[in-house]
């Protein structure tokens, strides 16, 4: 009984902290990459694209948001700025500057299923509130909130005999 109560603790404590670093993705779908064409021209956010740089195009994130787009197939993951916006009719999610297209191994096919990202819960909690809760197109934009905390488990033998929680008495009992 007692092996079990602690494979119960150990499920649980694994599971919280799996929950804890949970990916906070906001997008999934066909990247493109776009490179000779549109270098030295001016993007959408006023600067110069360079299609050396590590950049992206997206339809809804607003300029100067980091995001990490993975390869869904192999697994191949780069960091990106975006700083252009993409046609809001296009079928693709994200188009990447050239050296982000090659860090992704996709220069061949030219498009690859791709798997957007963003560095943290606190980021997510910035755009949701940007958007004013509402997720433009078919981004995936949740509010997190704070975990609870609960109080510690103790073994058997730790435990006081009656332990008080506000107006509520419990006494452990573990058969």
């Amino acid at each position: 009984m007692l092996r079990l109560l602690w494979l119960l603790i150990v499920f649980f404590l694994v599971g919280t902290l799996l929950a804890q670093e949970s990916k906070v993705t906001v997008q999934e779908g066909l990247a493109s990459f776009y490179g000779k064409r549109f270098e030295g021209r001016m993007t959408s956010s006023g600067e110069i694209f360079s299609m050396d740089s590590l950049t992206a195009a997206h339809k809804y994130l607003p300029f100067g948001t980091w995001v990490k787009v993975s390869r869904v197939d192999t697994g191949d993951t780069v960091w990106v700025r975006i700083n252009d916006r993409l046609p809001k009719t296009s079928r693709r999610i994200i188009d990447l500057s050239r050296r982000a297209a090659t860090e992704l191994k996709m220069i061949d096919r030219g498009i690859a299923r791709v798997r957007i990202e963003l560095k943290s819960r606190e980021r997510m909690n910035e755009l949701y509130d940007h958007f004013g809760g509402i997720s433009p197109g078919t981004l995936r934009l949740r509010y997190f909130e704070q975990p609870i905390e609960l109080l510690p488990l103790l073994p058997d033998f730790l435990w006081p005999v009656e332990y008080r929680l506000p107006e509520i008495y419990l006494v452990p009992r573990f058969f």
